[in-house]
């Protein structure tokens, strides 16, 4: 018995010891942040429990990535400032570190991108539901009309010191930066003008980022649209982020769109990661090219694949920099008769970048599958001659080049360098087009294609911009059948025409008299892309496409007159339409593998469509091609001329055609034309005689426009002569 208490008792004061070690061990843990590293992260929702206060002395300091054990020191919170008016106390210059671009260790987590989806921003107070949390993503744009639920950002319910925005980065990230912008608004002048910076591991305890003597206030927005960024002092590893605005605009409320930049932490565990990334089997060169560099990848390119490849340009910049194309065919260099012209345009917008990059993917992509004897690709490369103009505003790129990726804003480069809009910047042949249908007894027929352009757009005083000029002339150039031309900031395809017919209208559908091909080109993109037919996807900024399958009419989306679309299709033989290829103009360069996937079946897809409808050729008795021959279908009042060679491509949809083929001094010739389903456009060849009136103006000018008898004629006259004189 003395044996089993004295054993009781020795067991008793060994669990005492024990239990006295916990308790140090836990103070200790207090002052050690490494032993957070320890720590399991609460994966609960915060709204679960009760609301912290923001800066409540309770927090637990979480792990500075690089920290050394022991190095930071627990402290009392800084005193709040008493007012939004007082100057909120700022970080020293060598401790607020604002560079020009983002690190590049840590890409944005995606706020932008859409990739950080609505269910991870929260807010402490929203004004309104169209001013919500999941409204606060970089450069955001506000509708039409604001007040409804889809405005310009995130906008606090009160104007205090306890408000914040929040993001869940659903697993541990190493955050090193926060960019910010304001409100975009008309009306509104609202920004942040300086903040605070908290991280925590379970969205309940949180820490304030330090500057050393205390929390670091960092300085903000000085107006609404350009992004200021602002990198931690030391990186910090967390699972949540906020932002506590501590002062903003003396006349405005707290309201703003963020970035997070962030390097999420190996988690091979973690399944909604692992089921949400992206990754490509393609060895292509992702990365953001300078003009430089662009030029030196053509240059690659074209040593790799010579046979099939030449690089050209359609002519100069306002800066002098050369409009670089790249042509892919079987006989680079020549119109092949019988063969379409395609092509594709990008950066008509210097700052929508991103179908820069795919284009320059996409010369890489069918260079490489060329020569390793892809079926799709050699078929393509040897039934097309494909044109592809990655950069038609290289001077507006280099500008947002150099701003960077996520610092650009929404406009920086947008325009030509001397501040033109070239997506807009083309004649407006719709105006001409329908002032001339409207006039009553008409002297002559309306030409419902061709149309030409006004002497005043071309003469050296007009406001078009050199980039213009010269995509005109390639165009007029060379015979394209379809084309489409990359931009950004949306995830839709527009087709024409993209101006109203009604006056004082900014909205209103205006089909072409080929609407039903413009659809189906605009969905063979659409429905090939992985995200833009998403019925689950969140609209990139006030719109959703998803009604019309990704794909809008562009004037029932906004009017604008001079488009590159209507011109194209009112003066040349070229269907254009306008492809938006994501939310993000100019995405981090970690994203475009991502992109790539996303776009690369519907950029090939596209190009195959310039097989679809009918094709041919228009001779004349001899054999030879009759040029500008007027091919028209039966119920479409829209017609196309025949290139040079009398070769011509008309693109339909499946079904039964009754087309004519006419030329003047040529008689007319209608057949019938079936177009089937199977891809490979349906052969229609015409042959065209002379009319009697051509023949005898042929046989006039053989003879010098005299009469074949003349010399019986002159005897006539000398004998009424002797007569008279008799």
């Amino acid at each position: 018995m003395a044996r089993r208490g004295a054993a009781a008792l020795a067991l008793a004061l060994l669990l005492l010891e024990v239990a006295l070690a916990g308790v140090g061990a836990q103070g200790a843990a207090l002052e050690n942040p490494d032993y957070y590293v320890q720590e399991i992260w609460s994966q609960e929702h915060y709204y679960a429990r009760p609301e912290p206060e923001p800066e409540s002395e309770s927090f637990s300091p979480l792990l500075p990535a690089g920290a050394e054990e022991g190095a930071r020191e627990r402290r009392l919170p800084e005193p709040r400032p008493p007012k939004k008016a007082t100057k909120p106390k700022k970080a020293s210059k060598r401790e607020k570190l604002v560079p020009e671009t983002p690190p590049a260790g840590c890409p944005p987590l995606g706020l932008e991108t859409l990739k950080i989806t609505d269910f991870q921003l929260h807010a402490s107070t929203v004004k309104r539901y169209g001013l919500g949390a999941h409204r606060g993503r970089l450069n955001i744009q506000a509708g039409i009309n604001e007040n409804d639920f889809y405005d310009g950002a995130w906008c606090a319910g009160r104007n205090d010191l306890h408000q914040w925005i929040e993001v869940d980065a659903r697993r541990l990230t190493q955050f090193t930066g926060v960019i910010t912008q304001g409100r975009n608004s008309l009306w509104l002048s609202d920004w942040v003008t300086s903040y605070k910076v908290m991280v925590s591991n379970d969205s309940h305890t949180w820490v304030t980022v330090k500057n050393g003597s205390g929390d670091m206030i960092f300085e903000g927005n000085s107006e609404k649209e350009i992004p200021v960024l602002n990198e931690l002092p030391v990186p910090m590893v967390a699972r949540y982020i906020r932002v506590n605005p501590q002062s903003w605009f003396d006349n405005g409320s707290i309201c703003l769109r963020l970035e997070v930049l962030g390097c999420p932490l190996p988690d091979p565990n973690n399944y909604y990661h692992r089921r949400n990334e992206m990754t490509t089997t393609d060895d292509l060169d992702f990365r953001h090219h300078s003009y430089r560099e662009m030029r030196q990848l053509m240059k690659v390119v074209n040593e790799m694949c010579p046979n099939v490849t030449r690089i050209y340009n359609i002519g100069k910049s306002h800066q002098g920099l050369k409009l670089y194309a790249v042509e892919i065919s079987d006989h680079p260099g020549e119109h092949e008769v019988g063969e379409p012209e395609f092509h594709y345009i990008a950066g008509a917008h210097g700052n929508e970048v991103l179908g820069r990059e795919l284009l320059l993917l996409l010369v890489q992509f069918l260079c490489q599958e060329y020569l390793a004897g892809n079926a799709r690709i050699v078929r393509l490369v040897e039934e097309t001659r494909i044109h592809i103009l990655p950069s038609l505003n290289p001077d507006g790129y280099e500008k947002a080049y150099e701003g960077g990726s996520e610092l650009g804003g929404w406009s920086l480069g947008r325009w030509t360098h001397d501040g033109i809009d070239i997506n807009n910047n083309f004649p407006d042949l719709n105006t001409l087009l329908w002032e001339t249908e409207g006039r009553q007894n008409s002297p002559r027929n309306v030409p419902n294609h061709h149309i030409a352009i006004p002497e005043w757009f071309r003469s050296e005083n007009a406001t078009v911009a050199v980039e213009t000029r010269a995509v005109i002339a390639w165009m007029e150039k060379i015979p394209f059948v379809l084309g489409g031309n990359l931009q950004g900031g949306e995830l839709v395809v527009a087709y024409p025409y993209d101006m109203v017919r009604s006056l004082w209208r900014t909205q209103e559908p205006t089909p072409t008299p080929d609407d039903h091909v413009f659809r189906w080109l605009a969905y063979s993109y659409a429905s090939t892309h992985r995200l833009m037919t998403d019925a689950r996807r969140r609209v990139c900024h006030t719109e959703d496409f998803q009604k019309e399958d990704g794909t809008v009419n562009g004037a029932s989306w906004h009017t604008v007159a001079g488009s590159l679309n209507d011109f194209s299709y009112l003066h040349t033989n070229c269907f254009e339409l306008s492809i938006y290829v994501g939310c993000d103009k100019f995405p981090h360069e970690s994203q475009l593998p991502e992109e790539w996937e996303n776009n690369r079946e519907s950029l090939i897809v596209f190009m195959e469509q310039v097989h679809r409808g009918i094709k041919g050729v228009v001779r004349d008795s001899h054999g030879r091609g009759i040029p500008d021959a007027v091919i028209s279908v039966e119920g479409i009042s829209h017609d196309i001329r025949t290139a040079n060679d009398g070769d011509y491509w008309r693109l339909l949809n499946p079904g039964e055609y009754v087309v004519t083929a006419k030329a003047e001094g040529f008689t007319s010739s209608t057949k019938n034309c079936m177009v089937g389903y199977d891809m490979g456009a349906t052969q229609c060849n015409f042959t065209l005689s002379k009319t009697n009136l051509a023949r005898i103006r042929e046989i006039m000018e053989k003879f010098g426009k005299q009469p074949v008898s003349l010399p019986a004629r002159q005897l006539k006259l000398r004998g009424r002569k002797r007569r008279q004189r008799g």
